[in-house]
């Protein structure tokens, strides 16, 4: 049997992404992965569709793995088992679980080696996401390699103080579902300005999408390409000033400390 370098305990929607990151990147191999899902079909489902091992207790999962993503539902860390403190002696883990602190990681994984916590957004499903990361102690370079090389399977990967991962959660984390409810408000101003459902939808998503595309390969300030478009007394410039009347930007001010306040609130003493 082959090495099993990493062990995934959950098979979710992020714990697929990852698996199918790595297998695209050509790091590991199919027999290299090995999960350990919940009492539904993910895991075998996730089996079926890449040719991964399935443990069938967390002592097959973490027999022969050096590196742990932890993916299980978060308010299951609660409950975790305890064999994880010895199970994982020695390990590296890497929690994905949304709003659970080094501290609460700490006590579950007591012995392992270095812990590391994420914050990936929903992108990362088809490898266009971006994970901000952090350390429980600084990382050995083999180990930096290979959380990089794990989190990059989700898209864009850059390190922080843990301190930042509430704000960060607020922008990226939550951010996705700004972007969807904006695309669905343009879709709908533009049924209400008479075009069709279907062609209001195709004009917005095109439009967010080319728009992000343009922004990220000219690497210029997004006011720079705004004025670009707008013309003096022009069509856009008449839009902009609607939303600058309506405060736009301290809307989504609003938006993103609210949820990096929520995110504050349900990380408390967890």
């Amino acid at each position: 049997m082959s090495s099993k370098k990493i062990a995934l305990l959950g098979s979710g929607n992020m714990a697929g992404a990852i698996v199918d990151g790595l297998l695209a990147q050509g790091s590991v191999v199919s027999a290299e992965i090995i999960c350990l899902g919940g009492p539904d079909d993910t895991a075998a489902k996730l089996q079926a569709r890449t040719g991964i091992a399935i443990a069938d207790t967390l002592d097959e999962l973490l027999r022969e793995a050096d590196l742990l993503v932890v993916a299980f539902k978060p308010q299951h860390l609660a409950s975790a088992d305890p064999r994880l403190a010895t199970l994982t002696a020695g390990k590296l883990i890497v929690s994905i679980l949304a709003g659970k602190k080094m501290l609460s990681l700490a006590r579950v994984f007591t012995q392992a080696r270095n812990i590391v916590r994420t914050m990936p957004n929903t992108p990362g499903q088809i490898g266009a996401g971006i994970t901000a990361w952090c350390s429980q102690t600084p990382l050995q370079p083999v180990d930096q390699a290979a959380v990089e090389a794990l989190l990059r399977s989700l898209g864009t990967v850059v390190a922080v103080p843990e301190t930042d991962l509430d704000a960060v959660t607020g922008v990226s984390g939550s951010g996705p579902a700004y972007v969807f409810e904006f695309a669905a408000a343009l879709r709908d101003a533009g049924i209400g300005a008479g075009l069709s459902r279907p062609i209001a939808e195709k004009l917005a998503v095109e439009t967010l999408l080319g728009s992000a595309r343009l922004l990220a390969r000219k690497q210029i300030d997004p006011e720079i390409l705004r004025d670009q478009v707008t013309s003096p007394n022009g069509t856009t410039y008449a839009g902009l000033q609607a939303m600058r009347a309506r405060d736009f930007r301290g809307l989504i001010k609003e938006t993103v400390l609210a949820a990096t306040a929520r995110s504050q609130e349900l990380s408390k003493d967890t």
